[in-house]
């Protein structure tokens, strides 16, 4: 480790996390040596960060115990433990993955149909190739090219990339989690009670997908508010993927363009987005759009590479790779490696929920409406500015029984993590889609 230690790491992320809402330190400094003691075992400090961003909500909730170190751990590898009818769903589709072309590696992610589809398209391969098939397609062309048929074919591909200390510096400038307030006028909205569920009463219009956003909304759902996640009728989402995320929350699909949804929004206290911003706009319910005619809302926007670039989809493993971080977590010096879970994920997740409750507090204070945002990417530089170990940390294992627990949904013997959040249980997920579109 340098010379920082990981309590000054965790307390100067702490910092910046009140700094950026608004608030006064509420007890940062507390327990902070746990920080480090995460079994999350890499080179960067993803165990202080995975800390960090349960502990801010935490303590933004008024929960005053400090997280169970394995407990975190456990949360944020998920899909490790995740079971339908006790079989574990494939969580890496055959086409995901790092790849070498003649100038480098590339990563490609193809866990969604349509992006799967998108890469056979690209490497004209048959309709169920092998990841052989796909590894000698791109070895026979450059970075550049590899990447270019893909996004040609509406898939999603990055190369991966060294360290950037320039961008990342200036990324760091900006806030981790961007918080301003939009509108003058008095709350019309619910208030946020106390004790263990302090959201009750608080709707919540979740327009999220993949892991971010949902863990971001499942943890609102946690803390008592009412969340009723929203999807296009059009675009699938792999149930498994929901159950690991949706404890709590109500799922429905339904087009943004409907009176219906704009029924729900007109009754919102929260909304959560978390598409890509271009597409957000073009259906009318970006930011701006939303805040102009409900100058009451708190509305939080995840993207992966943040406003800059509008029409980029991305997910962590794409991040991870352009970012620099695959390189420094290289097992060997040559090929790319990983963090030891979707950290930017969960961490991007639980930070914007404690930005969501920062905001419906101020709003009881000041009024207003509030726009809060944040990125994979600017997670991921503030990850690759904190001090890192010189070589991985040793992996710690421990039990993972007392971190789970099993539910029955519709019939389906579904286990999960269980909540990172210390003294919370998860109400249970329900099946995708199957909700009625109402509050």
């Amino acid at each position: 480790m340098s010379s920082a230690s990981p309590s000054n790491a965790a307390l100067a992320l702490l910092e910046r996390v009140w700094t950026d809402l608004g608030l006064r330190p509420v007890g940062a400094a507390d327990h902070l040596g746990a920080a480090g003691e995460t079994p999350l075992a890499s080179r960067l400090a993803t165990a202080e960060l995975a800390w960090c961003s349960v502990r801010a909500i935490g303590l933004l909730s008024g929960i005053r115990t400090p997280p169970d170190p394995d407990r975190i751990a456990m949360s944020y590898r998920s899909d490790r433990v995740l079971t339908v009818d006790r079989s574990a769903p494939t969580v890496w589709a055959p086409l995901s993955g790092f790849w070498q072309a003649a100038d480098g590696w590339i990563r490609t992610h193809g866990n969604y149909p349509h992006h799967a589809a998108a890469l056979r398209r690209a490497f004209a391969l048959g309709d169920e190739p092998a990841a052989q098939d796909l590894e000698e397609a791109v070895r026979e062309r450059s970075s550049d090219e590899a990447i270019a048929a893909v996004v040609d074919a509406g898939g999603v591909a990055v190369r991966v990339l060294p360290e950037q200390p320039a961008v990342d510096r200036e990324l760091r400038r900006s806030p981790l989690l961007d918080l301003e307030r939009t509108a003058s006028r008095p709350t019309a909205g619910g208030r946020i009670g106390t004790g263990a569920r302090p959201l009750h009463g608080i709707r919540v219009l979740d327009l999220t997908r993949v892991i971010a956003g949902p863990v971001c909304t499942r943890t609102l759902a946690l803390l008592g508010a009412d969340v009723l996640r929203v999807d296009p009728p059009r675009l699938p989402e792999p149930e498994w993927q929901h159950f690991d995320t949706g404890h709590g929350k109500r799922s429905v699909l339904l087009d943004a363009r409907t009176d219906r949804f704009r029924e729900l929004l007109d009754h919102a206290d929260v909304v959560v987005l978390g598409y890509r911003p271009a597409s957000l706009a073009r259906l009318g319910v970006a930011p701006d759009d939303l805040l102009a005619r409900h100058p009451s809302l708190v509305v939080a926007e995840l993207s992966a590479w943040g406003r800059d670039h509008p029409e980029r989809a991305g997910f962590d493993s794409l991040v991870q790779a352009e970012s620099g971080i695959a390189v420094v977590e290289s097992p060997d010096g040559v090929r790319p490696g990983v963090l030891p879970a979707q950290a930017l994920d969960h961490s991007a997740g639980y930070l914007l929920a404690a930005a969501v409750v920062a905001a419906l507090q101020r709003r009881e204070q000041e009024g207003g409406g509030w726009h809060i945002s944040t990125s994979l990417r600017r997670v991921a530089a503030e990850l690759l500015g904190m001090p890192r170990h010189d070589e991985p940390q040793p992996v710690r294992e421990f039990d993972t029984a007392p971190h789970v627990a099993t539910f029955d949904v519709d019939g389906l013997r579904v286990t999960t993590a269980r909540p990172a959040l210390p003294g919370l249980e998860f109400a249970a997920p329900r099946r995708w889609g199957r909700d009625q579109p109402r509050w």
